[in-house]
């Protein structure tokens, strides 16, 4: 189910943003353009989850032993890399239009809103079904896409009946460093997950206090704390026993450390236990 409702939100999508390029040339709405990028970045996120949600099935094997996972990154860099490039081209043609404005068709505005509003609407509703975290984030997406045709639809409406032609690329930029300031920040974190950074510190703290509390150990070290996708993290480290315990000691302890993670709903754990006289 996850999939199907990807597909249809994906498939929507995809087609409106080449409708609404189409419709911005022929409008002569930097606004449209604006927006056709930003659906342009939510249907690469859509194909993309579509994609990795069939790929993510696929077992782990020995070219990548952690799965598949991982190319949720890759996809998550080129989705930041295609949208700054399109933002950038739409600041290129908006600014100029702030000192010589160029009055938009408003009635075209107007019915490119509507079906933005609309097909925007029956993804988001689709998706709001789902339960997996693709679908939430994506759906929130969808959801701002609403609010922007909306946007979109109130200056159209304005324009038909007063001669204010710079509201038009006013808008476009307004619409374009959102897509920016989001976007460079997403990009932030995709690069840090690409350079195995802590997807979070306080839970690492959390993770490295909780295993230090627990019983027969003295210490810790070589705690590794880092993400596959920003959803599914992976976790090694060394503990320190206090002595060296027998067989059933140690299947206590090892018992007590999958209590003590299981709250982390970690994907990938190893942990090496160390006796108090070992180098």
């Amino acid at each position: 189910m996850p999939s199907n409702r990807l597909g249809w939100a994906f498939v929507l999508n995809f087609v409106f943003t080449i409708i609404e390029f189409i419709g911005g040339f022929l409008t002569n709405s930097t606004a449209i353009l604006a927006d056709a990028v930003h659906d342009l970045g939510d249907s690469l996120s859509l194909g993309l989850a579509w994609v990795l949600n069939k790929l993510g099935k696929k077992q782990a094997n020995q070219h990548f032993t952690y799965g598949y996972k991982r190319l949720n990154l890759a996809g998550a860099f080129i989705n930041a890399v295609v949208l700054i490039a399109g933002s950038a081209w739409v600041l290129v043609e908006a600014i100029p239009r702030l000192w010589n404005p160029q009055m938009p068709i408003a009635d075209g505005m107007i019915a490119l809103a509507v079906v933005g509003i609309t097909v925007n609407g029956f993804a988001a509703y689709k998706l709001s079904e789902g339960k997996t975290l693709n679908e939430r984030v994506i759906n929130w997406h969808l959801l701002e896409d609403v609010l922007g045709w909306v946007a979109v639809l109130i200056v159209g409406i304005v324009l038909l009946f007063v001669d204010w032609p710079i509201l038009d690329p006013i808008l476009s930029i307004g619409f374009t460093l959102f897509i920016l300031v989001n976007v460079l920040r997403n990009l932030w974190a995709t690069l840090k997950l690409f350079i195995q950074a802590t997807p979070d510190k306080k839970t690492y703290r959390q993770v490295a206090d909780a295993l230090l509390e627990l019983p027969h150990v003295a210490d810790l070290h070589h705690l590794h704390f880092w993400s596959l996708d920003g959803e599914e993290h992976v976790l090694t480290v060394h503990l320190v026993l206090t002595e060296n315990l027998d067989i059933e000691a140690r299947s206590d302890l090892k018992q007590h450390i999958d209590n003590v993670l299981a709250p982390y709903a970690l994907s990938h754990t190893t942990v090496e236990l160390e006796d108090p006289d070992e180098a």
